[in-house]
């Protein structure tokens, strides 16, 4: 693809012309007006230039897909060469991040400004369509959160659908009232819909673990029980010892016969960030990473997914892939994004304190992180082993690492992200066990 060497600012820029493929659009941060002097300007100058992603999700749109990620050239020119594939999580970040900013400088002249709503639009215009996969969730292939190599995780994964609850969630609060009505009535509905859905059929703790036990199969209208058909031989062995009496957690994956019973912090995390989770479940995915420290934290918090994929599963799910062997990368690793995250959650259920959890945690991750150059992630069932695929001196690791830092200082910050729970939802009260015939459903 040419790079085309021209300054278009989101004056000139003509949006019909991102229908052409061959189409490439810079934009010279020293020359693009900034309305406002701001200390968020250069931590956040890809934000102020948000019409270079208007361009990238036309051109998206005509194609069914958005890049993953764009080449960044001197002084702040943007090509935009898609070297990556396809990344749900750069459409919904973009509206969390946007939100956060927002939330951060009480100044809503950014999001409301054309671009930005027209972005979110065209984001909202895909992620709305309902297709024919199990609604209200979004349908993802493997590999499209950050579990971005292959781990059988296509279809449903909680990862992917707490984000998309909590970009639907900051999507509300960004339109503007004159213009996005239509999309926010469409998102009310949608978040009552998601709401049920995964806080009655993606949760997991020891009575639901009970029930489906003892579920029956091939059951069939509007009064079966077992909704998805899964199968109670399906249950792996090893979630029977994991579950504690107390505790629980979203499962990684559920559609139509089909439950993946395994643990992923990230999906878990968002989950109580966006209060997806009730305070209730909230709590209880607390006390489950409390009540099985050893396997999740280990000498080096967090692991990313539990258990990992064993031989014979890592060979037909990944490939057989080098990287994710058995508690590796993505495969049952120690992740610095995770650590971020438990400490993110934690602080957002105590605004007001901090737990000793957390400064365990971090104590852990003190005595390594540093001595070791700044690691990307460590491996093994306990995080002994410096990865084996690790880099050093990684922004990422450090900058997690001075976040949570800050957050044990400061927790009421995490409100900057973090989101209270919405009165509009209904509250869940019926569960798979005791499912109504949809005409008496408190849900749409």
């Amino acid at each position: 693809m040419a790079e085309d060497q021209s300054v278009i600012t989101n004056e000139n820029f003509d949006s019909s012309k991102a229908n052409n493929d061959k189409y490439t659009r810079t934009v010279d941060a020293t020359k693009t007006p900034h309305p406002r002097p701001t200390t968020f300007d250069q931590n956040l100058m890809f934000i102020e230039t948000l019409g270079t992603f208007e361009m990238a999700l036309i051109a998206a749109l005509e194609q069914g897909l958005m890049s993953a990620s764009f080449k960044f050239l001197h002084s702040f020119k943007v090509l935009h060469n898609p070297v990556r594939g396809v990344d749900p999580l750069i459409l919904l970040g973009l509206i969390i991040l946007l939100h956060a900013y927002t939330r951060a400088t009480g100044d809503y002249s950014l999001s409301h400004r054309l671009e930005c709503q027209n972005g979110m639009k065209l984001i909202l215009s895909v992620c709305l369509v309902e297709g024919f996969g199990t609604f209200p969730t979004l349908l993802c292939a493997d590999g499209c959160c950050v579990t971005d190599r292959r781990m059988g995780v296509s279809g449903y994964p909680i990862e992917i659908q707490a984000l998309f609850f909590m970009a639907l969630r900051c999507a509300v609060h960004l339109l503007r009232e004159e213009d996005g009505k239509e999309f926010s009535m469409r998102i009310e509905k949608r978040l009552q819909a998601l709401t049920y859905h995964m806080r009655s059929y993606f949760w997991l703790d020891f009575q639901q673990l009970n029930n489906i036990y003892r579920y029956k199969t091939e059951e069939y209208s509007h009064t079966a029980v077992n909704k998805f058909n899964v199968m109670p031989n399906s249950i792996p062995d090893w979630v029977f010892d994991f579950m504690p009496m107390k505790g629980g957690y979203f499962v990684a994956n559920v559609s139509p016969t089909r439950m993946d019973f395994r643990w992923f912090v990230l999906g878990n995390c968002v989950a109580i960030l966006s209060s997806l989770a009730t305070y209730n479940q909230s709590m209880a995915i607390l006390d489950l990473i409390e009540d099985r420290w050893e396997e999740l934290v280990g000498k080096m918090p967090l692991k990313l997914s539990y258990p990992a994929l064993d031989i014979h599963g890592w060979s037909i799910e990944t490939g057989s892939d080098p990287k994710n062997t058995r508690w590796s990368s993505q495969n049952g690793d120690h992740g610095q994004v995770s650590f971020k995250s438990i400490v993110v959650a934690y602080c957002s259920l105590h605004q007001n304190r901090t737990t000793e959890i957390e400064r365990k945690a971090i104590e852990l991750a003190e005595q390594r992180l540093s001595k070791n150059g700044w690691q990307e992630c460590y491996d093994g069932k306990e995080g002994c082993y410096v990865g084996k695929q690790s880099r050093r001196l990684q922004t990422w690791s450090i900058a997690w690492y001075l976040v949570s830092k800050m957050l044990l200082e400061e927790p009421s910050h995490t409100g900057i992200i973090a989101l209270d729970e919405d009165k509009k939802i209904k509250p869940t009260t019926i569960t798979r066990a005791t499912t109504l015939p949809t005409k008496f459903r408190p849900y749409p």
